[in-house]
């Protein structure tokens, strides 16, 4: 049977509540216009929320009305929790226990190793959500109410919307400027790209973390998985790499970081950097980024961060391996090994298997756009690669983009929250195993 897979289930789960929250999307009251919102809106912008994408075709902060605004936000949030996630939280808070076919739903959405570690896991997840969006909403609440003179109402509203946008990496602002307004203010900026950076590292690390915190208090010494410390590695490597990038080919950009001081330089190229791991929210105006950093963009935002959290892209783990495993080639070594531990043939296909869906995705939809779209190459693939990694930044053009190309952007991010191979294993009638082997050869490489 189709739902018999988890990941089935997980798929149909997520394109349900996107068309639960279209329809929501699309009644009279959720918009300030008079009018029910047509078909195409709707389904996009609930397709970018649940997926924690943050591209629109409308600007959120004046097109959608108190109750869509309140559908987005929550959409982000199941969207961002997970929505076998949250099903089976429920269903541990009302019964005490959990279905074995809830368990393995919830060890497919949350990458849990075990079905003894779920019940843990589940409250993990909610504990640590809840934790982080509220401290980092009270702090943007605290700069907005005594920074920017807004009432306690706005400011408590507009930092908690932001603070459960940025932990779940969707992007969505309640500005048209997303916050190019607060470039120079890291009392608003550092706690987003915080928010974003710790969503982003995934759920396993920061319970893992969190874990290993307790134990290291008592035992002195600090024993890290492998997942978690490549995770961390890459994903520190990425920040540094994005952030010095950013400064050294828009340092004199005057329509960027050229009319700064050296420190909110630094600070924007940072804040850049971190938003480009599929969060969204921009401090810089895209459009006038040099197309270096456009390209430079692209590349961090297809690799995305970390696996089971609220990022996209093919995931820095993904991109570890396959670095390893370049690197192994290169000094002829037999196996693949990185950080003192060997990785199995079976982990290198799955990671160049998703690398290859992802880049084969991303070419596909661009070469379709390019047929609809009137805009240069590179804005053209920079919201191909956006809408894929789920990051939600954009030069500019989407609201420009006709509804044969929303449909497709529609489509990039729908596959690219769920992961290619999950989409693939959801849509495969069976597992299959050969009984027999068949005969080697080697064909010329290169």
């Amino acid at each position: 049977m189709f739902f018999a897979h988890p990941a089935r289930t997980v798929v149909m789960a997520f394109a349900t509540v996107i068309l639960g929250g279209a329809g929501l999307l699309s009644l009279p009251v959720s918009s300030e216009e008079s009018g029910a919102t047509d078909v195409v809106t709707s389904l996009f912008t609930a397709t970018s929320a649940v997926c924690v994408t943050g591209l629109a075709v409308v600007d959120t902060g004046t097109y959608w009305s108190g109750f869509g605004e309140g559908v987005i936000l929550a959409l982000i949030q199941v969207g961002g929790f997970g929505i076998m996630t949250m099903a089976s939280l429920l269903g541990l808070l009302v019964s005490g226990k959990l279905r074995l076919r809830m368990q393995l739903t919830a060890a497919a959405e949350t990458k849990s190793l075990g079905i003894g570690e779920v019940r843990r896991v589940l409250l993990g997840v909610a504990g640590t959500t809840l934790a982080v969006e509220l401290a980092v909403g009270a702090a943007l609440a605290l700069r907005f109410r005594f920074g920017y003179g807004e009432t306690i109402a706005q400011a408590t509203y507009s930092g908690f919307f932001h603070a459960v946008s940025a932990f779940n990496n969707a992007g969505f602002g309640l500005h048209a400027d997303s916050l190019t307004r607060y470039a120079q203010d890291p009392w608003v900026t550092l706690p987003v790209a915080a928010a974003v950076i710790l969503g982003g590292l995934g759920f396993p690390v920061l319970l893992e973390l969190l874990r290993h915190r307790r134990r290291r208090l008592t035992t002195g010494r600090r024993n890290w998985s492998l997942h978690t410390k490549l995770t961390l590695i890459t994903t520190a490597v990425l920040l540094v790499t994005g952030t010095v990038l950013t400064c050294l080919l828009e340092w004199g950009n005057q329509g960027t970081l050229g009319t700064f001081g050296w420190g909110q330089k630094l600070l924007n190229g940072f804040f850049h950097s971190a938003m480009s791991r599929t969060a969204g929210f921009n401090a810089l105006d895209i459009g006038a980024l040099e197309a270096s950093t456009l390209l430079m963009t692209c590349a961090l935002m297809f690799i995305g961060g970390g696996s089971a959290g609220t990022a996209g892209g093919i995931k820095v783990t993904t991109f570890a391996v396959l670095a390893a495993a370049i690197l192994a080639e290169v000094r002829g070594e037999p196996n693949s090994a990185i950080l003192g531990r060997r990785l199995e043939p079976h982990v290198l296909r799955q990671a160049l298997t998703v690398a290859l869906l992802g880049v084969g995705l991303v070419m596909a939809a661009t070469l379709v756009l390019l047929t609809v779209v009137r805009a240069p190459f590179e804005a053209v693939l920079f919201e191909a690669v956006s809408a894929f990694a789920t990051v939600g930044l954009s030069t500019g053009i989407t609201a420009e983009v006709p509804v044969s190309g929303q449909l497709v952007l529609i489509l990039l991010m729908f596959v690219g929250r769920l992961g290619p191979v999950t989409l693939v294993s959801a849509l495969a009638l069976r597992e299959r195993t050969r009984r027999y082997q068949l005969p080697e050869e080697r064909p010329v490489i290169g």
